[in-house]
């Protein structure tokens, strides 16, 4: 199983990074191990001084695929979920400014929470999809799947030129503005239109 990254897929969220809109998908990955399921908690690593959150709609794939033409690519999905990208920013920060691979402050264990998948089916509209982030009650971030500069069907055609798709790997599919600092006893709470599929402690 793959977890597909996309970065500043947002235009506002590249704007509070201070980072320009890009013109192609900004393409990163995860490894298995850095996935957190059943809202069981993350543990603040002693290697960052500074984590932060990335609430991203990540969708499941499912069935094979290669070159896929973006007019066909809504047949490769059929499930989605809210994941949070749990990024160290001081390291982040540092690689980026050296110009050196940055996948050491994004691709740490447990860096990836994922919420409960429901259907595609049951969505009204993937390009019309509003979700949110609330920490201890209070909203940080939320937006609209139509703010995304590329979408599913986009994205899907754009990595699978590169990669072979295949059933059960998954792409997190960009964050928007709001990204800040996790704490200790932080409580994450994550909703698709009005379904919370993701809550989990900081620790």
């Amino acid at each position: 199983m793959k977890i597909i990254c996309i970065g500043l897929n947002y235009r506002k969220h590249a704007l509070e990074m201070g980072w320009p809109v890009p013109e192609e998908p900004v393409v990163f990955m995860k490894p298995d191990s850095s996935i957190i399921k059943n809202n069981k908690p993350f543990f603040l690593p002693d290697f960052s001084a500074n984590i932060h959150y990335e609430v991203e709609v990540v969708i499941k794939i499912s069935k094979l695929g290669k070159g896929i033409s973006a007019r066909f690519a809504s047949r490769y999905y059929d499930e989605v979920t809210l994941g949070i990208d749990i990024t160290a920013r001081d390291i982040q920060s540092r690689l980026a400014a050296a110009g050196k691979p940055w996948e050491i402050s994004k691709c740490f264990d447990g860096s990836a929470p994922l919420g409960t998948f429901i259907p595609v089916s049951s969505v009204a509209d993937m390009s019309d999809l509003g979700f949110r982030l609330e920490i201890n009650n209070k909203v940080v971030q939320e937006s609209n799947t139509s703010d995304m500069i590329f979408g599913f069907n986009e994205i899907i055609e754009y990595v699978s030129t590169f990669f072979t798709l295949k059933t059960g790997d998954l792409i997190f599919t960009g964050t928007p503005q709001g990204v800040g600092r996790l704490n200790r006893n932080d409580n994450l709470v994550a909703y698709l239109g009005d379904k919370p599929l993701l809550d989990f402690q900081i620790k």
